[in-house]
């Protein structure tokens, strides 16, 4: 049970170098994610490294906490021999920052990062908009539309798509296979008899788009962090029915994709690259409980 998807890839940059540097990964990223389409109130790019640093190993993580930069530290093979760069999803300081000591967390972070000559670098809402960005997995038709991208693709935030018809009960369950494990699994809301066809996707967030999911006709909707109020109200209000998975869990199929992407722009141009995905959950959450006491 798959959604229809469309891809295509920009050329890769122009390197006659053995590896790539930074600036040729920042040059990449730029083709596929232009830092133009990201939010305002966003901050994406390089965050710490050497524009000009020489790339032989490069890291994919959601988060840039204490334990991935930890493990780009710790290298490819754990060995100390640190991975060249990394490239998260979310930014490291997106409301700023006055002081960055390495007694505080993010301090601690620039701290770790610099002192292994670690490039850290981020995309995150022009990630979330592009046509093969973190929604790749979906079909090309964005929930709400912000624009036209790299090949006159329509760019925006979320996906619409078709299933095979099949039940509310039935599809949680396939998404609930599909999405990453973690800690939080995966809430329903609404009938889980009722038939499903069309469907909404919105990797993390998705309050905002309440609205836009119920223009557009779905079924369900599938996102990640949604409210007790805005839920309760949308679905007091009717369809469509709502699957509310974590934010970890919803973008980080984006990053296997993002490697294979890299991977084959390194090989056109003839550069040997080792790209990684990190595997660390970085939820907040550690563990679920199922709650099981009474009002009385």
């Amino acid at each position: 049970m798959r959604l229809s998807s469309h891809s295509s890839e920009p050329d890769a940059p122009d390197s006659a170098q053995a590896s790539w540097r930074v600036r040729d990964l920042m040059s990449l990223m730029e083709s596929w994610y232009p830092q133009a389409t990201a939010q305002p109130w966003d901050r994406v790019g390089l965050i710490v490294g050497d524009p000009d640093a020489p790339v032989r190993s490069l890291l994919l993580a959601l988060d840039p906490t204490a334990a991935i930069a930890e493990q780009a530290v710790a290298g490819p093979h754990g060995d100390g021999q640190p991975y060249d760069m990394v490239i998260t999803h979310h930014p490291l300081l997106l409301r700023g920052a006055s002081f960055l000591p390495v007694t505080d967390p993010k301090g601690a972070v620039v701290t770790r990062l610099i002192r292994a000559g670690i490039s850290l670098f981020n995309a995150h809402t022009n990630a979330d908009v592009a046509c093969e960005g973190v929604a790749t997995a979906l079909p090309a038709v964005p929930l709400e539309p912000c624009g036209v991208g790299a090949g006159g693709h329509e760019i925006g935030l979320g996906r619409l798509g078709r299933v095979d018809a099949t039940t509310l009960g039935a599809f949680a369950d396939h998404v609930a296979s599909a999405l990453p494990a973690g800690p939080t699994g995966l809430l329903v809301g609404g009938d889980e008899a009722m038939a499903v066809r069309r469907v909404a996707v919105l990797g993390g967030a998705g309050d905002s788009a309440l609205d836009a999911a119920r223009a557009a006709g779905v079924d369900v909707y599938l996102t990640a962090d949604l409210r007790h109020h805005p839920a309760l109200e949308h679905l007091e209000g009717g369809s469509p029915a709502l699957l509310c998975g974590s934010h970890w869990a919803t973008e980080s199929p984006w990053l296997p994709v993002l490697a294979r992407r890299i991977e084959a722009a390194a090989a056109a141009a003839d550069v040997e690259l080792r790209v990684e995905v990190s595997t660390i959950v970085t939820e907040p959450w550690t563990s679920h409980r199922v709650t099981q006491g009474g009002l009385a």
